[in-house]
């Protein structure tokens, strides 16, 4: 099962506490720690960006949210973009990446539905975080998990088809739920801040 971490530093102390959380991620064996403080301008973000590159071990790949300057320029693994024709193209960031790096990156999309799905893996993304499943902000959503099983088993899809991970009131208790349905993984941020810290 993989498990994507996303950061959000404001349930947190410090940033020290943040930092602590990745560390504790990565060694918990975390597949994926996605930076993601949207509220920081873009030298805050680089500047946190780079104290968590650093915090990042093993085998945990380090993604960057919304910004493929800033992961580029931190020597991050990868970005994860919002989904949509008005969006970053995973396609044009991917060649964007190459021409500055020489490594490929992982990039990953946020999707909600069959179609994001759909054109997130026609533009080449590498992974996609479906949600919400279980709830968002605490409201529940009854068919997010019918919802997961469509997409994780659509009938148009790349072969092999594009992993999915489940994000959205996603516990150690439900998990297996999502796995079940299909899902390739799992994402969340309460799910590993609050077991991590």
């Amino acid at each position: 099962m993989l498990r994507y971490y996303i950061t959000d530093r404001k349930q947190l102390a410090s940033d020290d506490d943040l930092l602590d959380c990745v560390m504790r991620a990565c060694a918990a064996g975390v597949k994926f720690a996605c930076l993601r403080e949207k509220d920081l301008n873009a030298r805050e973000l680089e500047a946190l960006a780079y104290r968590v590159r650093a915090a990042v071990t093993g085998a945990t790949k380090f993604i960057v949210h919304s910004r493929p300057d800033i992961a580029i320029a931190v020597g991050a693994d990868g970005v994860h973009l919002a989904s949509g024709a008005d969006e970053l193209n995973p396609g044009d960031v991917r060649a964007l990446w190459l021409n500055a790096t020489s490594r490929n990156p992982v990039i990953v999309v946020s999707c909600h539905t069959v179609e994001e799905v759909a054109w997130a893996e026609s533009q080449g993304a590498d992974l996609a975080v479906f949600g919400p499943v279980f709830e968002k902000s605490g409201v529940p959503n009854p068919d997010g998990l019918e919802r997961l099983r469509q997409v994780c088993h659509r009938n148009v899809a790349a072969r092999p088809p594009m992993p999915i991970l489940a994000l959205g009131g996603v516990t150690d208790q439900n998990a297996e739920q999502c796995m079940q349905a299909g899902a390739a993984g799992i994402a969340g941020i309460r799910l590993f801040q609050q077991t991590l810290f």
